[in-house]
């Protein structure tokens, strides 16, 4: 068991920017989708409400990389594993959250609000926590090299992955209405058969991988993705935000944004 915990070091995905372009085309079209059923004036409550908003932010980028800390103290998995984990912690919560926050009937007003602040706080705080925790842990301290998120790069990706998708999809709903309703549901139908599909694509050109190593690290993404959503969800219900606010923490919590971890990984050149 522990030789083979070592070989998932000298992993090698094939995964490549190109993948990444797809991944983000894929998340503009589900956000076009979830956009048709924002209104304006949640928006607005939201922000007049902001403790929901402070809890999340907390949630993300203090909690997080904390509880995912003591799990890989508790667990010692392979020290790939463990930058990973820490990695994926540092992260802000992705896009694909708004979809399944959604999906869930959660604040999708509170969950927009958040993954935006996120990935601007993000451009401090997801550098600043990898290099503490990963800094911290024996195994993984002398593999630490710093990060760095470029700005305008992020900006971009906000606007482009965010910002736009979401205006235009408020707009479509704001002048047609009644198309709206008509199309509303088939479009979420086919976010989802998207979604599943680039996971699938992903998937098959690492399937030799998966079925070789897919028992060394399944429990381990499955903890550690529970204690994410589980840390968001106690922290709604510690300071009584309401179901679906506390859904959405979770969610937003639980889901990191993978697009951005990727880049970090190419820019790093940790593959």
């Amino acid at each position: 068991m522990e030789e083979s915990l070592l070989v998932l070091d000298s992993i090698r995905l094939n995964f490549s920017e190109s993948g990444l372009f797809f991944l983000n085309i894929t998340l503009a079209l589900i956000m076009f989708g979830v956009a048709l059923d924002l209104k304006s004036e949640n928006f607005k409550r939201v922000l007049l409400q902001p403790k929901a908003v402070v809890v999340g932010v907390v949630s993300q980028f203090i909690l997080m990389p904390a509880m995912t800390f003591l799990l890989i103290l508790l667990i010692k998995p392979s020290s790939s594993v463990a930058m990973g984990m820490i990695l994926v912690a540092a992260c802000p919560g992705g896009n694909i959250s708004n979809f399944f926050s959604s999906l869930a009937k959660g604040n999708v007003e509170l969950s927009v609000t958040l993954t935006g602040i996120a990935d601007l706080a993000a451009l401090v705080m997801t550098p600043l926590n990898f290099a503490f925790w990963a800094g911290l842990y024996s195994a993984t301290s002398s593999m630490v090299v710093p990060i760095e998120i470029d700005f305008w790069e992020m900006m971009q990706t906000m606007m482009l992955l965010l910002a736009l998708p979401i205006t235009v999809g408020m707009i479509f709903s704001w002048k047609f209405p009644l198309l709206t309703k008509k199309v509303i549901k088939p479009i979420k139908i086919i976010s989802i058969i998207i979604f599943l599909g680039y996971i699938v694509g992903a998937l098959s050109l690492n399937f030799e991988y998966f079925l070789r190593y897919i028992h060394l690290i399944a429990l381990i993404v499955f903890i550690h993705n529970a204690l994410a959503i589980l840390t968001g969800y106690f922290m709604g219900r510690i300071f009584k935000l309401g179901e679906r606010n506390t859904k959405t923490i979770a969610i937003e919590t639980g889901i990191q944004n993978s697009g951005l971890g990727l880049v970090l990984i190419f820019k790093s050149g940790f593959i």
